[in-house]
C-alpha cells in the first residue's frame, strides 16, 4: 500500500517537473527569440546604458571598414535612403497640412468644386503653386526613396535574421506609401483622378467575395461622386498620416535598437 502511494507521489512530482521544464523552455525560447531581435536583455538597465546605446548606434562607414568602394550596393550614401524617405515624408506632411487650409473635398452642387479649389491654390494663393509642387514632388521623392531603400536592404541581405520583423514592417510601409500616393492622386478630381478612381472601383469589384463590400467602403459605391472624394480625403489626411507616422516611429526604433545592418 505504501509502495503504491510512493509510486503515485513520484509520478506526480515527475509531471510537475515536466510542466515546469516545459514552461521554462518556452519562456527561454521566447526570450532568446525576442532578445536576438530587440536586445531586451541589454535594455533592462536602460538608464545606466543610455550613453553606451547612443554611441553604439553611431553610423559607421561600411565602405571603409570592408573596403567595398567598388561595389555599388555597399556604397555608404545608399544607407541614407531611409533618412531621405523620412525627410521627404515630413516635408510632404507639412506642405499637405498647409494645403488642407485651402482645399475643398466637396462636390455637392458643383462637381468641379474640388478641382476649382486646386486651381485657386495654384493661381490665387501666394506661393500656392510652389506649395503644391513641393507637396507633389516630395511625395514622389519619398516613393522613389522608399523603393530604393527596400532594394538596397534586399541586395545587402539586411532583411535576414534578426531583422526580418523590420523587413516585414518595411513592406507594410511601402504598401501604405502607395496607398498614400493613390489617395492623393484622386484629390484634384480632374479627368486623370476620375478615371483612376474608376479603375480602383473596377479592381475592387474584381476581388472575390469582398469586392463589392470593399468598393462601397473605399469609394462610396459603384458610382463615383462626392462620397468617393470625401473618403479619399479622410484616408489621405486623417487616417494614413497617423498610421504611417506610428509605424515609421516603430521602424526607426527597431533600427536604433538593432543598429545599422552590417553588409552580408
Amino acid at each position: 500500500m505504501s509502495l503504491e502511494k510512493k509510486d503515485d507521489f513520484d509520478h506526480n512530482a515527475w509531471l510537475k517537473e515536466r510542466d515546469l521544464t516545459l514552461i521554462e523552455t518556452t519562456f527561454l525560447t521566447t526570450l532568446i527569440y525576442l532578445d536576438r531581435r530587440l536586445r531586451i536583455v541589454d535594455y533592462l538597465e536602460i538608464l545606466e546604458t543610455m550613453y553606451y546605446r547612443i554611441n553604439l548606434q553611431m553610423p559607421k562607414s561600411h565602405t571603409e571598414q570592408y573596403n567595398l568602394d567598388n561595389k555599388f550596393w555597399y556604397w555608404y550614401p545608399l544607407y541614407s535612403l531611409g533618412f531621405f524617405s523620412i525627410l521627404a515624408y515630413i516635408i510632404a506632411a507639412v506642405s499637405g497640412a498647409l494645403l488642407g487650409f485651402y482645399y475643398s473635398p466637396s462636390t455637392e452642387g458643383d462637381p468641379s468644386a474640388a478641382y476649382n479649389s486646386i486651381i485657386a491654390i495654384s493661381q490665387d494663393l501666394n506661393f500656392g503653386a510652389y506649395l503644391r509642387s513641393l507637396h507633389r514632388w516630395s511625395a514622389q521623392f519619398m516613393t522613389a526613396a522608399v523603393f530604393l531603400h527596400m532594394v538596397r536592404v534586399y541586395f545587402t541581405g539586411s532583411y535576414k535574421e534578426p531583422r526580418e520583423l523590420n523587413w516585414i514592417l518595411g513592406i507594410i510601409l511601402i504598401s501604405l506609401t502607395l496607398v498614400f500616393g493613390y489617395t492623393g492622386y484622386l484629390l484634384p478630381w480632374n479627368q486623370l483622378a476620375f478615371w483612376a478612381a474608376q479603375i480602383g472601383v473596377e479592381m475592387s469589384l474584381a476581388v472575390p467575395i469582398v469586392g463589392e463590400w470593399g468598393a462601397q467602403l473605399l469609394f462610396g459605391g459603384f458610382t463615383l461622386g462626392e462620397a468617393t472624394i470625401v473618403r479619399m480625403y479622410i484616408l489621405h489626411v486623417f487616417i494614413l498620416p497617423f498610421v504611417v507616422t506610428a509605424l515609421i516611429a516603430l521602424h526607426v526604433g527597431i533600427v536604433w535598437m538593432q543598429g545599422i545592418a552590417e553588409p552580408h
